[in-house]
C-alpha cells in the first residue's frame, strides 16, 4: 500500500477530552468564554502597545509574545469548539497535518520566547546602565530572528519525519487536537525514528529555555535582595512569582507530556495537560506579563479616554 496516497486519502476522528454528553455543553462555554477573554486580551496588548507608541525592547518582546499566544489558542481552540457541538468529530488528514504543524510552531515559539523576555528582564534589572547597549534594537531583532528560526526549523523537522508515517490502525485519535504523541499511537509502520525525535528535540526546546530563565531569575532575584526599601523588594517578588508562575505552568505540563517515555505515557493525562499550555496560559499571559504593569494600565486609561468610554 502507498503510504502517500493512504494517508491522503485518510480521515481521523478526534476523541474529545470526554465522551460524557452531559458534559459537552459546559465545556463548550467554558472554553469558548476562555477563548474569547484570550483574543480580547491579546489583540488589547498589541494594540495598547501600537497605538500608545511603546517601543522599549520590554514591550516589543510582550507583544510578539501576545501575537503567539493568540495564534497558539487559534490554531487549537475553534476546531475544539466545533467538536463540543458536532455528532462526528471528523478531520481530514490534510487539516490535521496542518493544524499539527502550526501548533508546533507557535508552541515551540512560547517556549523559546519566555527565555528571550526573561533574559530581557535579567538584563533590566541586573545591568541597568547597560541596558540600552546590550538590549538595542538590533539585538532584540536577532533575537525574535532565532525564536521564529527554531520554532520553524523544529516543526519542520517533526513534520518531515510524520509524513513517512502510514496510518492502518484504527483513526480516532485520543485526543482533542491532532498531536505528536496520539498521532503515532495510531501508527502500523516503525515510529521508532519519530519518537527518538519527539524527545530529543523536545528536551531541547523545554530544558533550554528552562535552564535559561532559572538562571536569569537567580540573577533577578540576588539583586532583589539587595533592594532596601521591604515595599520595593515585595513588588520585586510578587512580579517574579507570577512570572515563574506562568512559566512553571508552561514547562511542567509540556515536560508531562512530551518528556516522557512512549512506554509510561499516559494519552488521558496528557489531554489534561495540554490544556494548561493550549488554552489556559495564552489567557493568563496578558493579566501576567502586561496588564500588571503601570505603563500598560496608563496607556490603556489613554485608549479608553480617547475613545469617549
Amino acid at each position: 500500500m502507498d503510504a502517500n496516497n493512504h494517508s491522503t486519502e485518510s480521515q481521523f476522528f478526534l476523541k474529545g477530552l470526554t465522551d460524557d454528553t452531559t458534559f459537552q455543553l459546559p465545556l463548550f462555554i467554558l472554553f469558548l468564554l476562555i477563548y474569547s477573554v484570550s483574543v480580547v486580551g491579546n489583540m488589547d496588548m498589541i494594540l495598547l502597545i501600537v497605538l500608545n507608541s511603546l517601543h522599549t525592547p520590554m514591550y516589543y518582546f510582550i507583544r510578539n509574545l501576545s501575537f503567539i499566544d493568540l495564534c497558539h489558542s487559534t490554531v487549537i481552540t475553534p476546531k475544539m469548539l466545533v467538536n463540543f457541538v458536532s455528532e462526528k468529530n471528523a478531520i481530514s488528514y490534510h487539516e490535521c497535518m496542518d493544524q499539527l504543524y502550526f501548533f508546533l510552531i507557535f508552541a515551540i515559539a512560547e517556549c523559546h520566547m519566555l527565555a528571550v523576555k526573561a533574559y530581557d528582564r535579567y538584563v533590566a534589572i541586573c545591568s541597568p546602565l547597560l541596558y540600552n547597549v546590550l538590549m538595542n534594537s538590533q539585538v532584540c531583532s536577532w533575537l525574535m530572528a532565532g525564536v521564529c528560526f527554531l520554532a520553524v526549523a523544529g516543526s519542520t523537522v517533526h513534520m518531515g519525519f510524520m509524513h513517512t508515517v502510514l496510518f492502518c490502525k484504527a483513526n480516532v485519535i485520543n485526543h482533542y487536537f491532532c498531536d505528536l504523541l496520539p498521532l503515532l499511537s495510531l501508527s502500523c509502520s516503525s515510529t521508532y525514528v519519530n519518537e527518538l525525535l519527539v524527545l530529543c528535540l523536545s528536551t531541547f526546546n523545554i530544558l533550554t529555555p528552562t535552564l535559561i530563565i532559572l538562571t536569569s531569575y537567580i540573577f533577578i532575584i540576588t539583586s532583589i535582595l539587595r533592594i532596601q526599601s521591604p515595599e520595593g523588594r515585595f513588588k520585586a517578588f510578587t512580579t517574579c512569582s507570577s512570572h515563574i508562575a506562568a512559566v512553571a505552568l508552561t514547562f511542567g505540563s509540556a515536560m508531562i507530556v512530551y518528556l516522557q517515555p512512549s512506554s509510561v505515557h499516559s494519552l488521558a493525562q496528557g489531554k489534561v495537560s495540554s490544556i494548561f499550555y493550549t488554552t489556559v496560559l495564552p489567557m493568563l499571559n496578558p493579566l501576567i506579563y502586561s496588564l500588571r504593569n503601570k505603563d500598560v494600565k496608563i496607556a490603556l486609561r489613554k485608549t479608553l479616554r480617547k475613545r469617549g468610554f
